[in-house]
């Protein structure tokens, strides 16, 4: 099997290092790829993933056998629906059914009429009807989010109404909105794995949404993860596949949205039970930087599977148990992100870094004429460290992730420590005499 990779991210230089650990691979190639890439598969910069004339001439000239899809923008946009056209295998939905993670509005109104426990929510275009609503609920901690494609960084969860209104403006100028019920918990995102007629689930992570220590400042893309998560126990997964990921893919083959590929489920663990946040149709990043090397299987053999239907002979069983040891990944990001970030900085040659120990996966970098290695965008690399325990695994990513220096690069400090300072998970606040939950409810 010939593999095209489409990204040049973190999360896809993650991908192709772990298909270039198959032996069911024969080639591994990325589009357009990245610095780290380019040492362990042929990157090809020419291609665009959201040009699909450029990434089916590389199909072409290469002989490719399988695309497997990195980001959300070319499956929105409908990269697998044209492949499958060619006869292409790919690991992505189609554009119908990416629609669960580029557009919060439809996904949302798919967990209400199936029944897919989720936060309560509101849907509005109207600037004074999203104004009204706000109003209503003055002193509540609501959650707004963007329903288009936002990079992760389209959500605001404020009490603070007039903070609320400006974010829900901005967003109202070009696209709609949803209004969510603030829901007390801890998250974890569990994935799922699809040949279109079969599932099976891989081992949960947790990522690190909020810029700042302890969980504080502005939403990013991710600035860490971990994987296994140790609060999640076999109870809970129990309680999660019922709820959530069996009536979800049933829901989907019945309203015709199933694919062959990945499906995360963004889960918020309250004291009713697993809700769903929000759902997306690949990989997660940065968690795939922790998942794939916790995965105690062959990728490549996962993806062909997949992509020709044939996951059932895989015979996978518990999926979700087979985690080899444990892994935290920490972001090292660029000056100003998540706003502005300078790109083309240098980076210093990075050294001490020993697989079995530690990783570091780049995101967009790349090497000038020089050879000198740049970085290319907000969040540059993720270090991320292994061991056989979360203990073991958060040792190694910070003894290792200042191996990793450009000017102004920065990361959190203590990604996963709340995982090893408590053995239990907070208990939810409890429901108030009004029947609303501490926290507000839309």
């Amino acid at each position: 099997m010939k593999v095209l990779v489409l990204g040049s991210g973190a999360r896809e230089h993650a991908i192709a290092w772990k298909l270039a650990a198959s032996k069911d691979v024969e080639q591994t190639f990325v589009g357009p790829g990245n610095a780290g890439t380019a040492d362990i598969a042929e990157n090809l910069p020419t291609v665009d993933p959201l040009n699909v004339a450029s990434v089916l001439e590389a199909c072409r000239s290469r002989g490719i056998t399988c695309v497997f899809v990195g980001p959300e923008a070319p499956l929105a946009a409908g990269v697998v629906d044209l492949l499958s056209a060619r006869r292409i295998p790919a690991v992505g939905p189609r554009a119908s059914a990416a629609r669960l993670e580029s557009s919060k509005a439809f996904s949302k109104a798919f967990l209400v009429r199936n029944r897919i426990p989720t936060a309560r929510a509101a849907e509005f275009d109207d600037r004074e009807a999203f104004e009204q609503h706000v109003h209503r609920h003055a002193g509540e901690r609501l959650v707004v989010k963007k329903s288009g494609l936002a990079a992760g960084k389209g959500v605001l969860e404020s009490s603070d109404a007039e903070a609320l209104l400006d974010f829900g403006r901005g967003v109202l100028s070009g696209d709609h909105l949803l209004v969510e019920e603030f829901l007390e918990g801890w998250e974890v995102s569990i994935f799922g794995v699809s040949d279109g007629t079969s599932y099976a689930v891989l081992p949960p992570c947790t990522d690190f949404k909020k810029a700042g220590d302890g969980d504080t400042g502005p939403n990013t893309g991710g600035m860490g993860a971990i994987c296994p998560v140790p609060w999640v126990d076999a109870r809970l997964l129990k309680a999660i596949r019922g709820q959530i990921v069996e009536p979800t893919y049933a829901a989907m083959d019945r309203e015709g949205l199933s694919y062959a590929g990945i499906l995360y489920f963004g889960l918020m663990i309250t004291r009713d039970g697993p809700k769903v946040l929000e759902f997306n149709v690949r990989l997660g990043d940065p968690e795939t930087q922790v998942l794939l090397p916790s995965l105690d299987l062959d990728f490549g053999k996962l993806v062909e599977a997949m992509a020709n239907g044939t996951l059932a002979k895989l015979r996978l069983g518990d999926a979700a148990a087979r985690a080899s040891g444990a892994a935290l990944g920490v972001v090292v990001a660029g000056a100003g992100y998540p706003e502005s970030t300078p790109r083309g900085l240098a980076v210093e040659p990075i050294l001490g870094l020993v697989e079995k120990h530690a990783l570091a996966f780049h995101a967009s970098t790349q090497r000038d004429a020089n050879g000198v290695l740049r970085t290319g965008g907000g969040r540059c690399f993720t270090v991320v460290g292994r061991g056989r325990d979360l203990k073991a695994a958060f040792q190694q990513a910070y003894a290792h992730v200042d191996a990793v220096r450009f000017q102004g690069g920065w990361y959190r400090k203590d990604i996963g420590r709340k995982f090893l300072e408590e053995r239990h998970p907070p208990k939810p606040a409890p429901v108030g005499s009004n029947g609303r939950r501490a926290g507000g409810m839309v």
